[in-house]
């Protein structure tokens, strides 16, 4: 499918286009759904012929009137934050079963989950659900993306001189893969001040929670990124004072779900080889943000601190690493809506990162800030690897490839005492 008349000049192409083109061609309708400013609306326009835009007050009081006024244009028709104008997504549906050839007819964007309870039908067979998060190194132009995650599925690698250094790493964590800012130099803090006031002056109270609260949640979120926090953790960093522990977690708890209806917060599940296994239902998810700059803008830190704090700078290139990682593993073939997932037992064991196809197939991926660190890796991927084949339930003893992504590196290589590759996060691709 080419780009339609409304493509943005100067338009950057994006992972997600390819798999927005596909399932155009399979469903009536696609909902492209993300967190604020990831660039929706742009790569939507890239693929429309018209638009409405419900975020108006003239076309939000007519879809409020008659919602399938929302639906009038030239196909594919995008309808922007129709969340706002729940019946739209029924009026969509409709729209669909009326026409046997209607593939490739709507578009949808939003920024929240909508209120379920407005809505009568799911759209399962209708309306694609496609996630989109902000920009990834490869596609801000940071990762060379010479080193591919589907080409390691494929067991193909050459190894890479990069030569990274920690510096550049610092500045793509603070300044965020926001596509406004892609041709900017530097962080600019000032862009994430505006995107908070917008969360917590607008999106949270609309939610009937109070932004102060959520505010604090956020913070206790930031502050442990990466860690399957407890809410009574969370609750407690918040300030969500109670007559009851239970309450104030239950408060918490609120404000998360919030946070990640909103798609600010995303959750990683817990990943075990036995396909039926309990345990990916009891591990508590790991909570990351939609972008590594709100994190760092939440902790206000700067470059030039993270450069300067070794601990924290590993905790939020982690974030970095798994923002990336879930964008390109969600882009490969034969990849589930929700392919990555992290490994924690009872033994102490944790990797950070398992990436899982449809097929079973799989790879455990560890993630450092510098080369020091990757022996310790190499022990981590060692232990799950003999875990795995040692279970007699696994359907997949064997991984396709391990693989230990750093910050600071000289080449992407492979490990052979290891059977594990080396891959600096700024050589890594879908």
């Amino acid at each position: 499918m080419p780009y339609g008349n409304l493509k943005p000049e100067g338009y950057i192409s994006r992972i997600v286009d390819s798999k927005l083109e596909r399932l155009l061609g399979l469903f009536g309708a696609v909902e492209v759904a993300g967190t604020m400013w990831c660039g929706k609306t742009w790569t939507s326009l890239a693929r429309a012929e018209s638009v409405t835009r419900i975020g108006l007050s003239g076309p939000r009081s007519a879809a409020e009137a008659d919602p399938s006024t929302a639906l009038i244009g030239a196909r594919p028709h995008l309808v922007d934050e129709w969340q706002d104008v729940p019946a739209i997504w029924d009026e969509v549906r409709a729209a669909v079963d009326a026409d046997a050839a209607s593939q490739g007819s709507f578009i949808l964007t939003g920024s929240a989950e909508p209120n379920k309870d407005k809505v009568h039908h799911s759209g399962a067979g209708r309306i694609a659900k496609l996630r989109m998060s902000t920009m990834t190194l490869q596609e801000t132009g940071v990762s060379s993306g010479a080193v591919s995650l589907a080409g390691l599925f494929e067991r193909r690698f050459e190894p890479q001189l990069v030569q990274q250094k920690l510096e550049p790493l610092a500045t793509a964590v603070c300044k965020g893969g926001w596509p406004a800012l892609a041709v900017s130099e530097g962080a600019q803090p000032e862009y994430l001040d505006s995107y908070f006031e917008a969360l917590f002056g607008v999106s949270i109270p609309r939610k009937g929670l109070i932004s102060r609260e959520s505010r604090g949640v956020a913070l206790s979120l930031a502050r442990n990124i990466g860690a399957a926090a407890k809410l009574a953790t969370i609750a407690a960093d918040a300030q969500l004072s109670s007559s009851s522990p239970k309450i104030a977690a239950e408060r918490a708890s609120a404000h998360i779900s919030a946070l990640e209806d909103l798609y600010v917060v995303e959750p990683i599940k817990g990943w075990d080889a036995p396909i039926r296994s309990r345990s990916r239902l009891r591990t508590k998810p790991k909570r990351y943000f939609a972008d590594p700059s709100l994190a760092a803008s939440l902790l206000q830190v700067t470059p030039e601190r993270l450069l300067g704090d070794g601990q924290l700078f590993g905790m939020l290139f982690e974030s970095l690493a798994i923002h990336d990682l879930g964008v390109y593993a969600r882009a490969l073939p034969g990849a589930p809506a929700e392919p990555l997932f992290y490994y924690r037992d009872s033994d102490g064991l944790e990797v950070d990162a398992v990436v899982e196809l449809r097929d079973g197939r799989w790879a455990p991926i560890e993630i450092k800030l510098g080369e020091n660190k990757v022996p310790e890796a190499f022990e981590s991927i060692a232990r799950l690897r003999r875990k795995v084949a040692a279970n007699p339930a696994a359907r997949n003893p064997e991984p396709v490839f391990s693989a230990v992504i750093v910050g600071a590196g000289e080449y992407a290589r492979y490990d052979r005492d290891a059977d594990t590759y080396v891959v600096p996060l700024t050589s890594l691709g879908v």
